[in-house]
C-alpha cells in the first residue's frame, strides 16, 4: 500500500498552498469579523482550476478523483476554513451540473462555474427535511416544457450571493422516488432570500433561507431524468462528506502548528510551556489523531475514486472520524494558548467557531453513526469492511 504522495499531487499541494497562505490567510480575520464574501478570491480560485476540479473535462473542469481534490482542499481550509468549505460547496453544484445536465445547459453555464466568474448553492435542506433529505416537500409541477416550483430552502450556503442554484426539488410521489434536481438561475423571477443568518461561525459565507414563488424553470434545465435527483443528492453527499471533513484537518492541522509554535515561546515559572510534560502529551496525542483522520479522509476518497462497493460507509466514518476530531484538536489548541485563544485577535477561538458545524453538515455525525451501524449489523459485512 502506497501512501506517499505522486509528484502531480505534490504539485497540487504546493500550488493549493502557495494559494492558501497568499490570498486566503491574510484575510481571513478580516473576512470572519465583517461577514465579508470573498468573491474574488474565488475568482482567482478558479484561475487555478480550483473551482472544477472533479468536474468532468468535457464540461471544462479537471476531471479529479476525490483524493487529490482532498490533498487541495485540505491546504486551503489552513488559509480560510469557511471560504474553502464554501469552495467545496460549489464544486459539489459544477460537478452535478457537468455530469448530469444536457450538452446545450452545460455549454450555458459552466464554463463560468469553472472559472469561478459565477458561483453555485447546492439546495437540499428544508426547515422540515435536515437529516431525513427525502421528505422534502418543495414541489416542480410539470406543466407543457416548464416546471413551476414553490416552496423553501433553508441553510443555503452562499445563498443571495451566488448566480446558480442546484435544487432538490419534489415532482413525484412522497419517497425518495419522487425528487428530481433542476439548475435554477438564482434571480429568476419568483426566488427571493431571507435575512442573512447570524452563525457562530462560518461568517466568509452567507447563509439564507430561499423561497420559490411560482418559479418557472424550463424541463431542459433538469439534472438527469425525472426521479433520479436523490440519487443524485445521494451521490453528492459521499463527496461532500469526504469535503467537510478535509476541512475540518486542514484546519485542526494549522490549529496544531499555531500551537506548537505558541507553547515554544510562551513561557511560565520561567519555563517554556513546552517544556511541561503535559503539554508534550496533549501536543502528541493532537498530532496523532490528526494523522489517523487524514490518512481515513484519504481512504474513503481512494474508495470513492475506485468505486469500492463500501465507499458510503468509509465516506460515513471518515466524515464523523474527522471532524470530532478536528474540532478536538482545535479546541485543544485553544486551551493551550489559554486567555489568549479565547481573544478574536488570535486565531483559536476562529478555528474552534468554524469547525463546530463541520459535526453537523453533510448530515449529522449521529447520522453517520446510523449509516456505519447498518452496514456493520448486515451478514458478512465485518468481513468486507476492514
Amino acid at each position: 500500500m502506497e501512501f506517499s504522495l505522486t509528484e502531480d499531487q505534490q504539485a497540487f499541494v504546493a500550488s493549493a498552498r502557495a494559494f492558501s497562505q497568499g490570498v486566503l490567510a491574510p484575510h481571513a480575520a478580516t473576512w470572519d469579523a465583517e461577514a465579508f464574501f470573498a468573491r474574488e478570491a474565488l475568482r482567482q480560485a478558479g484561475e487555478l482550476g480550483f473551482m472544477g476540479m472533479y468536474t468532468p473535462v468535457s464540461a471544462g473542469g479537471l476531471g479529479m478523483g476525490r483524493l487529490d481534490a482532498s490533498l487541495i482542499v485540505e491546504e486551503l481550509a489552513k488559509g480560510c476554513t469557511a471560504t474553502a468549505a464554501f469552495l467545496t460547496i460549489h464544486n459539489m453544484a459544477t460537478n452535478m451540473v457537468g455530469k448530469y445536465c444536457t450538452d446545450a445547459v452545460i455549454e450555458q453555464w459552466c464554463p463560468a462555474l469553472v472559472s469561478g466568474e459565477m458561483l453555485a448553492s447546492y439546495c437540499l435542506t428544508e426547515p422540515g427535511a435536515g437529516s431525513d433529505a427525502a421528505s422534502l416537500r418543495t414541489t416542480a409541477m410539470r406543466e407543457g416544457d416548464d416546471y413551476i416550483v414553490n416552496g423553501s430552502k433553508c441553510f443555503i450556503s452562499g445563498a443571495g450571493d451566488t448566480d446558480v442554484l442546484v435544487v432538490m426539488l419534489r415532482t413525484g410521489a412522497a419517497g425518495a422516488r419522487g425528487i428530481s434536481a433542476l439548475l435554477i438561475p438564482a434571480d429568476a423571477p419568483g426566488v427571493s432570500y431571507g435575512k442573512k443568518e447570524e452563525k457562530m461561525g462560518w461568517n466568509a459565507q452567507a447563509t439564507r433561507t430561499i423561497t420559490f414563488d411560482a418559479v418557472r424553470v424550463p424541463v431542459a434545465n433538469r439534472l438527469g431524468a425525472e426521479g433520479q435527483g436523490f440519487a443524485i443528492a445521494m451521490e453528492g453527499l459521499d463527496g461532500g462528506r469526504i469535503n467537510i471533513a478535509t476541512c475540518s484537518v486542514g484546519t485542526a492541522q494549522q490549529a496544531l502548528e499555531e500551537a506548537t509554535a505558541y507553547v515554544r515561546e510562551r513561557r511560565q515559572f520561567d519555563t517554556a510551556v513546552a517544556d511541561f510534560q503535559v503539554t508534550q502529551f496533549k501536543l502528541a496525542d493532537m498530532l496523532t489523531e490528526l494523522v489517523a483522520a487524514r490518512q481515513m479522509v484519504r481512504l474513503a476518497a481512494y474508495k470513492l475514486d475506485t468505486k469500492d462497493a463500501q465507499a458510503s460507509t468509509y465516506c460515513a466514518m471518515a466524515k464523523r472520524f474527522a471532524t470530532d476530531v478536528g474540532f478536538n484538536v482545535c479546541n485543544d489548541a485553544l486551551q493551550l494558548f489559554g486567555g489568549y485563544g479565547y481573544i478574536r485577535e488570535y486565531p483559536m477561538e476562529r478555528h474552534v467557531r468554524d469547525t463546530r458545524v463541520h459535526q453537523i453538515l453533510e448530515g449529522t455525525n449521529e447520522i453517520m453513526r446510523v449509516i456505519i451501524a447498518r452496514r456493520l449489523l448486515m451478514d458478512g459485512a465485518l468481513e468486507v469492511i476492514k
